[in-house]
């Protein structure tokens, strides 16, 4: 029980510390750079690539095999649709009240990364199930990749409207899901070894997700220029020095 409760308290924390400090964003910017953010969102979506690829995937296939692995990673990644399917007929049915768009576009992502910040929890607590290094590794790479998304949060509610505390207080709740996907990682690990490797791939794949099907598509509507394909590839290469570490 000791073990579950520090886990989940790593994965709140991390959660709450990566989006709260780029949620600190709020008190000193008033507008979008829009080359910036789609710098730092391809920045760590290298990050996390290079994460899944290098680490979660082979620790994986260790674990539980290629079957359960790679079964693993399609159903993270088809858990990731279901979310982003439930998010868009949200979207549809129950617009928000309000004419800003920019105020949307924070409050949607925020909703958008708090959902996807569980799966994240999900790694760290895996990660920790099959050794102190991967968990520790996993937890380092995802605050780093939570901080643009604090920034991708508060600057754009804070542009639409919001207060400054009230933009970062909503920033740095959506960390809070980590934590208990934490839990869940954690939990479903501690059954078997083979269940380890499953819970490695569904990370994977949901991590994989995030990064393909929202932080670069987010970024290329930001900016299309070279800066955040350089971005990306700065991200890629620092995960791979991160790994060589590890």
């Amino acid at each position: 029980m000791n073990y579950l409760m520090k886990v989940t308290l790593i994965g709140l924390v991390s959660g709450i510390t990566g989006t709260g400090i780029g949620g600190l964003a709020a008190f000193f910017v008033k507008g979008i750079n829009r080359r910036f953010l789609s710098f730092i969102l391809e920045l760590s979506a290298g990050l996390m690539t290079s994460v899944v690829c290098f680490e979660l995937v082979p620790e994986a296939f260790t674990y539980g095999g290629k079957g359960l692995a790679f079964a693993g990673v399609f159903a993270g990644v088809l858990a990731m649709l279901v979310v982003e399917d439930l998010m868009m007929r949200y979207q549809g049915t129950k617009p928000l009240k309000s004419d800003s768009s920019l105020l949307r576009t924070g409050i949607l992502t925020a909703v958008g990364i708090a959902l996807h910040n569980f799966p994240e929890g999900f790694a760290v607590g895996s990660g920790f199930g099959a050794s102190i290094s991967l968990g520790v590794m996993i937890t380092s790479v995802i605050v780093i990749h939570d901080i643009p998304e604090g920034i991708a949060m508060a600057v754009p509610m804070r542009a639409g409207g919001f207060g400054k505390a009230k933009a970062f207080t909503v920033t740095v709740l959506s960390g809070v899901p980590m934590g208990i996907g934490a839990l869940a990682g954690a939990l479903l690990g501690g059954i078997s070894s083979k269940f380890i490797g499953a819970c490695l791939g569904f990370a994977a794949g949901a991590m994989l997700y995030v990064v393909y099907g929202e932080l670069v598509v987010e970024s290329k509507k930001l900016y299309l220029g070279r800066l955040s394909s350089i971005g990306n590839v700065l991200g890629i290469i620092c995960g791979i020095i991160i790994t060589l570490l590890h």
